[in-house]
């Protein structure tokens, strides 16, 4: 099937995947800053954004958005790329990674590190913001006028919603508003964890201090599955850290993909190590 997406600069190859309901546009805070030393392409996952859904009846799991990854890495020509996703797309990350199809692999957020309990708030959390998405254009408008009201809009999935132009948010909300996969990958999402252990590539790990979908015992979870990866904390970076501090994720991702990437923390305005909770 057709994969949507964008791609920018030159260099070692960058695959980006975003989340639940997004779109490859979450990157465009990024994108620029990677393409100076990467060949980035952001994807809209099938039934995302632009990307035409699956065909009835295929599920959205593990095994078919990986599939569908892999046949398109293919299709581009790419031997191996660098792999990096925020949320759900850093679930299929990971996995893709595990599979043997990446040279590395940054998970911003991942899913797949939740118990039954947490990932039953984060999809009704998610829910709920896809419902308060079929408010109308005109009226979000006004309201994401004040920076309260868009704070409370979007302060689930955003750190820093003050930050985002409101035509970007607006945007955001149609495209969680139309994603055909939201509701069928929430469904697969019931039965989906992480098991792998992607002991063969270099991984990192990044995650926001003011993630209040994914909540942080979650990051300690990932850590400790993946007692080998690198690990970092996101400061003041919400579930979708990209437009909260472009700089530190691009800075974050680019360590993360290089050839030799450097274990440890990146500096520490930006980031920690180990299981503690910031």
């Amino acid at each position: 099937m057709d994969i949507v997406f964008e791609r920018r600069g030159d260099g070692p190859p960058l695959l980006l995947m975003h989340g639940i309901g997004h779109r490859w546009q979450a990157w465009e805070p990024v994108i620029d800053l990677l393409a100076e030393e990467r060949d980035v392409i952001a994807v809209d996952l099938p039934g995302f954004g632009a990307s035409p859904p699956l065909p009835p009846g295929t599920p959205y799991d593990l095994d078919t958005v990986v599939s569908l990854l892999s046949e398109f890495i293919d299709r581009l020509g790419l031997d191996r790329p660098n792999v990096a996703g925020n949320s759900l797309g850093g679930l299929f990350a990971l996995e893709a990674a595990d599979r043997g199809l990446a040279r590395s692999v940054t998970a911003l957020s991942p899913a797949g590190f939740y118990t039954p309990v947490e990932l039953r708030y984060a999809a009704l959390a998610l829910r709920a913001c896809r419902l308060g998405a079929g408010v109308p254009a005109s009226t979000m408008r006004r309201l994401a006028r004040s920076p309260r009201m868009r704070a409370l809009m979007f302060g689930m999935i955003y750190g820093r919603p003050d930050l985002i132009a409101i035509d970007t948010l607006l945007d955001d909300a149609a495209a969680l508003r139309g994603a055909a996969g939201f509701e069928p990958t929430l469904r697969a999402g019931r039965e989906t964890t992480f098991r792998g252990s992607v002991q063969d590539v270099p991984v990192t790990i990044a995650w926001g201090t003011h993630d209040r979908l994914l909540r942080s015992r979650q990051a300690i979870r990932a850590q400790q599955a993946l007692p080998h990866a690198r690990f970092v904390w996101l400061q003041d970076c919400g579930h979708v850290p990209m437009a909260d501090d472009p700089h530190l994720v691009a800075r974050v991702l680019l360590e993360g993909s290089a050839d030799r990437p450097r274990p440890g923390a990146v500096s520490r305005d930006g980031a920690g190590l180990g299981g503690q909770i910031p």
